[in-house]
């Protein structure tokens, strides 16, 4: 008799999809979905992967409320926006059962900052240190597009006596191997996108006023310049010298560089522009009379500077690190999105 791991997945997003569709498709999952929109997903998912394959797995409940979805769970996932992450832990912690692990696929955005204050001190916590695929929706509640794996993945994990039942369970149900960080800061602080999304947006709009209309949109990474580079390496900097003063282990973070396998802002812009998993990315802009402005309401600055870039900022400040160019690009990025 078969002792399937009931897994509630938190978050309709593009990794919701991906995440819940790849756990679904195994066959010692039961796979369940929070989410705030349920009447528009159906039970059966596809994700389509990098080598043509499909993975097809069905969702046994869909729901908006917790107490249907969370309560029988042995493993809670969020796949969420940062600005989302403090109301759905309060709204699933009256029905976690004792000691159910809860994690999240994105800590960039304060995951184990709000779940350490929100959730009860026995509940054991796990989170990503970068997220498991690259992933796009396709069909909305239907079908997604797995375009990226990672070799390696790691992770962070707090309140558990006993780490590696937890860390075996994530190598298991991801088919990946997992590494364990030693800090919860270590998943939580990133140069990834707090500093690689500003980076571009501060260069391409930090000129923008009202009245501007642009004639095209521009890819975002295909379209990277040296520009972006520069500012990307100098904040990349920036957050070295916060590393240094916190719980974190000297390597366990990349630098920007040493992560993209670059030497400089030339290579650098190289690399970014030739990720075949980043081509197609549109910069995030709408549609108005005479062309394009930016979309100052898309999650690259609702979430990259309030939920990323500002949790490197406060940790800055607290521990009096100096980070004048995180500063100012995050102040812009706050005024325009105000």
């Amino acid at each position: 008799m078969r002792n399937d791991m009931r897994i509630c997945i938190c978050g309709g997003g593009n990794l919701g999809h991906v995440v819940a569709g790849f756990l679904a498709a195994r066959e010692d999952c039961v796979v369940s979905l929070l989410t705030r929109r349920p009447a528009l997903w159906q039970q059966q998912l596809t994700i389509s992967t990098p080598d043509g394959r499909q993975l097809v797995g069905r969702l046994e409940r869909i729901s908006s409320e917790p107490a249907e979805v969370i309560a029988d769970a042995d493993l809670i996932l969020l796949c969420l926006p940062g600005y989302s992450i403090q109301e759905v832990l309060l709204q699933i912690c009256p029905f976690l059962k004792p000691r159910t692990p809860v994690g999240s696929v994105v800590c960039s955005t304060g995951f184990f900052f709000e779940a350490m204050e929100r959730l009860s001190p026995d509940t054991p916590l796990f989170g990503f240190q970068r997220v498991p695929f690259i992933a796009r929706t396709t069909t909305y509640g239907h079908s997604a597009a797995l375009l990226g794996y990672k070799p390696q993945l790691s992770i962070a994990i707090e309140h558990a006596s006993e780490k590696e039942p937890l860390r075996a369970t994530i190598e298991r149900l991801f088919r990946t191997p997992v590494q364990l960080l030693s800090s919860y800061y270590e998943a939580s602080l990133t140069n990834s996108n707090p500093l690689l999304h500003p980076a571009r947006l501060y260069t391409l709009w930090k000129d923008w006023h009202e009245g501007v209309v642009y004639d095209s949109q521009p890819m975002f990474y295909e379209m990277w310049t040296e520009e972006a580079s520069e500012l990307l390496i100098a904040l990349d900097c920036e957050f070295f010298h916060l590393l240094r003063v916190l719980p974190v282990r000297e390597g366990s973070i990349p630098t920007i560089l040493d992560y993209y396998e670059s030497t400089d802002a030339a290579s650098l812009t190289r690399k970014l522009r030739s990720i075949e998993a980043f081509k197609g990315i549109l910069a995030p802009m709408k549609a108005v009379a005479g062309g394009f402005v930016p979309d100052f309401q898309s999650r690259y600055f609702t979430e990259d500077f309030p939920f990323g870039m500002r949790i490197i900022q406060q940790l800055a400040r607290q521990h009096q690190v100096a980070i004048p160019m995180i500063d100012k690009v995050l102040m812009w990025g706050m005024k325009v999105a105000q």
